[in-house]
């Protein structure tokens, strides 16, 4: 987006050209994008760890030992009731937005290792966008910079002389 060297219908602002006011308007949309793009990578970060949760989960706590024992069963985020596994060779797999699947223990660990894999692949996206979009925010400071530094060199350029 933020370019020295804006070329014809490439999509890019020659930003060297734009007065100090837009240049800080850019700078605000920049750092608003920024953010956005920062809060988006954490989300999918946080993802990531949950279904790293649930690989850890399944790997730790279903054998036929555990079909025996009383369990604490999530209701809500902070609710947990008492109860007792039925079956150690299938899960219920939440493939989003409230559906839940059965899988049984193989389908459920590939199901998450997709997940985690593809996210993943997100985030290392991701990375390359909010780094390119934090070097345009650099960019766009220095030319302010420069641009300011030049502006009060002018003006003690023309009270000396």
């Amino acid at each position: 987006m933020a370019s020295k060297q804006g070329q014809p219908g490439s999509g890019q602002i020659d930003v060297t050209q734009l007065p100090v006011p837009q240049l800080q308007e850019l700078k605000t949309q920049l750092d608003r994008e920024l953010e956005h793009l920062t809060t988006s990578f954490q989300s999918l970060r946080t993802a990531q760890a949950k279904f790293r949760d649930c690989l850890a989960s399944i790997a730790t706590g279903l054998s036929s030992s555990t079909a025996e024992k009383t369990l604490l069963v999530p209701l809500t985020s902070s609710l947990y009731v008492p109860g007792k596994l039925t079956d150690h060779e299938h899960v219920l797999v939440d493939v989003g937005t409230g559906f839940f699947v059965e899988k049984d223990i193989p389908g459920a660990k590939d199901f998450y290792e997709r997940k985690v894999k593809d996210l993943q692949d997100s985030l290392r996206d991701l990375e390359g966008v909010v780094n390119s979009k934090a070097q345009n925010v650099r960019v766009v400071e220095e030319v302010i910079r420069l641009k300011v530094m030049n502006a009060q060199e002018q003006e003690s350029k023309n009270k000396s002389g």
